[in-house]
């Protein structure tokens, strides 16, 4: 049984009818790859900071998943944030999930050695007139939002909702302070008017339906990259990745579940496949608060060096 093994299918989504993208050289046709008689995922962590038990709890969890089902497990770096990625937290992810039992499949996927792939994608879609330049800074943000209301700013997955001041803003030039944002307006003028995405995590599976109607208000302008930085958003290489590896289930924590239907349209604007998306729960400290790298209290290296076991790690997870 080859698990590599790739059929293509016509996708019935106008949004990349007859559009194609370039990456890597190769070009993705209004085709999707699906993956056949094969189970994929992946591990994404970013070397800003020690492991901790929240890692380790995904990590087993989608190394577990992928052994049960014969599948593979996948390694990906992310370590497109240069100012605060460092080599020695990346050679200690590598420690960490040795020490852990959990083996990855083939090469690590290393977000910093794909830059050209990420400017070739968004190349393509401002060329399609799906992005337009922004200077608005936080602040910009915030104040074009208090202005003319007065309670609660409105929030979407990727925070404040973007209000559309810089919407139709023609770029000038390569200027490193200009964001590229995704125009929801233009793209959902291209997308379903319905589609869908299967969730398969700790709560009851449901297949989650995204109205391109509600996404100008509930999501907004989100940025895809920075002009002049060789900078890509977390969200379009995301996407880009997953697709890249032929993942078929996205395995990540709950605080990234609103963020789902961001990547969903992304890949229905480069007509990518859908990836199954399992969000579990989250692993929190005494308080209830979300662990976070800046939590060294609980981080694996940490309980290695007190003298636990990969067991007892397990065990204190909840697996």
């Amino acid at each position: 049984m080859n698990i590599h093994k790739r059929l293509l299918v016509p996708v019935p989504n106008a949004a990349c009818t007859g559009v194609p993208t370039l990456l890597s050289g190769r070009l993705i046709t209004p085709y999707m790859y699906l993956i056949t008689m094969a189970f994929r995922t992946r591990f994404a962590p970013s070397p800003t900071g020690p492991l901790h038990l929240g890692h380790a709890y995904s990590a087993l969890l989608a190394h577990d998943r992928a052994r049960a089902e014969a599948g593979e497990f996948l390694l990906r770096i992310e370590d497109l944030d240069s100012a605060r990625c460092r080599d020695h937290f990346e050679a200690q992810i590598y420690e960490d999930l040795d020490w852990l039992g959990i083996r990855w499949d083939g090469p690590v996927l290393r977000q910093s050695e794909q830059t050209q792939d990420y400017d070739a994608v968004l190349s393509d879609l401002t060329a399609r007139g799906l992005t337009f330049s922004c200077t608005c800074s936080r602040s910009d943000i915030r104040a074009a939002l208090a202005a003319p209301q007065e309670g609660a700013l409105p929030l979407g997955p990727d925070g404040l909702i973007y209000p559309g001041t810089c919407r139709g803003r023609v770029a000038q030039g390569d200027t490193a302070d200009e964001a590229l944002r995704l125009d929801m307006t233009k793209a959902t003028a291209v997308l379903p008017d319905i589609f869908y995405y299967q969730e398969v995590g700790e709560d009851v599976p449901a297949t989650i339906t995204v109205l391109s109607q509600t996404l100008v208000a509930s999501v907004g302008d989100v940025v895809l990259g920075r002009k002049g930085q060789d900078a890509v958003a977390y969200h379009l290489a995301c996407v880009i990745d997953d697709a890249r590896q032929g993942v078929s289930h996205v395995i990540r924590g709950q605080d990234l579940s609103e963020a789902t239907q961001i990547h969903v349209v992304l890949q229905q604007l480069l007509g990518l496949q859908t990836p199954v998306y399992c969000h579990h729960r989250l692993i929190r400290d005494a308080t209830a608060k979300r662990l976070a790298k800046r939590s060294d209290a609980q981080a694996i290296a940490k309980f290695r060096d007190d003298g636990m076991s990969p067991q007892d790690i397990r065990r204190l997870v909840g697996l």
